[in-house]
């Protein structure tokens, strides 16, 4: 579809509302067709998490999720669920629920593939870096190198820039984020807020800026 690829390269915007029309359209669907609906759901997901707008994301997600309970015995939908929980951890990470969104990931990663296993991964990732756990963040981007995805592109990259900045390694830091935002600008469209999360981050680390505090150290004061 091509909205899915629209929402997978970053221009989840010029979408949003030719999605919100096409959920409208097919709400009255039933049974195995539904499907269908559910995926459009989940790029409208996609599109909102890349607009900022994650308590909108993480609200479509769950009520997806109560979906596909009541489709599950009807056909095979653990291919959309994994979808909609990367999206949603996403979202958790948006709001700075990073415990949360840590906790989703690392349940789900066991029975994910491909590219949502590489998503997932990811997801993990920024849930610990957000912690403030850089280390354990570190290990984990280490642990296994996952299959090529254009969607992904930059974002495993992005991950191990912002643990290694906290940890204080900057020259590494910096080489590992100047490799991302390469790689996100050859594989992404030029509005992919990917390209300018990489171009902020790489800023502060050659500035010289501390790794940005956690959720719980901003509430510490």
């Amino acid at each position: 579809m091509a909205t899915a690829a629209a929402c997978a390269h970053g221009r989840g915007a010029q979408v949003l509302t030719e999605l919100e029309s096409l959920t409208a359209e097919l709400s009255g669907m039933v049974g195995p067709g539904r499907e269908l609906l559910l995926m459009i759901r989940n790029n409208h997901m996609v599109a909102l998490n890349q607009e900022g707008r994650h308590e909108e994301a993480e609200a479509e997600g769950l009520e997806v999720l109560r979906d596909l309970t009541r489709l599950k015995h009807l056909v095979p939908v653990w291919g959309i669920e994994l979808c909609v929980l990367d999206s949603l951890v996403d979202a958790l990470c948006g709001q700075a629920r990073y415990e949360e969104a840590e906790a989703i990931a690392r349940g789900n990663l066991p029975r994910a593939e491909g590219s949502t296993a590489a998503a997932l991964h990811c997801g993990l990732i920024h849930s610990l870096n957000g912690q403030g756990r850089y280390r354990e963040a570190l290990t984990e981007a280490r642990r296994f190198t996952p299959p090529r995805d254009r969607s992904q592109s930059g974002s495993l990259g992005m991950g191990t820039a912002v643990a290694l900045h906290g940890l204080g390694h900057r020259s590494e830091a910096e080489a590992a984020v100047r490799e991302a935002l390469a790689d996100c600008e050859r594989s992404l469209h030029p509005d992919h807020p990917r390209i300018r999360e990489a171009r902020t981050l790489l800023t502060r680390i050659t500035v010289g800026d501390p790794p940005v505090p956690t959720a719980e150290e901003t509430a510490r004061g």
